[in-house]
């Protein structure tokens, strides 16, 4: 799967799969997703994702990296210009939870996509086709090529 020409926001999971070399098919596809949005200059993530994604990818996966090498990973996203939470972030985000039934960690990676001013939102967490806050939800690891609804 390849990016479109619309602005992207990229969900923790689907970074955690373009750099987690055990993850077998799931891996391929975010990593050409994420290498399409490298390409266009049409990725966007949060300051929570990048969080999450070292925790994860240091401490949870099969294989954990070491903290230097999540560190260098990390750093050419800082590129993409992360949205960095505002004062206000948790509120709005709580309003989105409420709204769309989410967990308010998934409501706050809405909150940032909506901030970041993107078209899609990748997940795997989410329902893939579902329109939240006027983003689309795709998911670009689902292994049955059903991507959108």
């Amino acid at each position: 799967m390849s990016a479109s020409s619309q602005t992207a926001f990229v969900d923790t999971n689907v970074l955690i799969y373009a750099h987690n070399l055990d993850a077998g098919t799931k891996h391929e596809l975010a990593k050409t997703l994420i290498e399409g949005l490298w390409s266009s200059g049409q990725g966007k993530l949060s300051v929570q994702v990048l969080n999450e994604f070292y925790v994860n990818i240091t401490q949870k996966i099969q294989s954990p990296v070491k903290p230097e090498t999540a560190r260098a990973i990390v750093e050419p996203y800082l590129s993409w210009q992360p949205i960095v939470p505002a004062a206000d972030s948790t509120l709005r985000a709580s309003e989105i939870q409420q709204r769309h039934r989410l967990s308010f960690w998934d409501a706050m990676i809405v909150h940032a996509a909506v901030l970041s001013g993107a078209e899609t939102l990748y997940s795997e967490d989410l329902n893939a086709g579902q329109l939240i806050e006027g983003i689309r939800v795709v998911n670009p690891v689902s292994t049955s090529g059903v991507h959108e609804t």
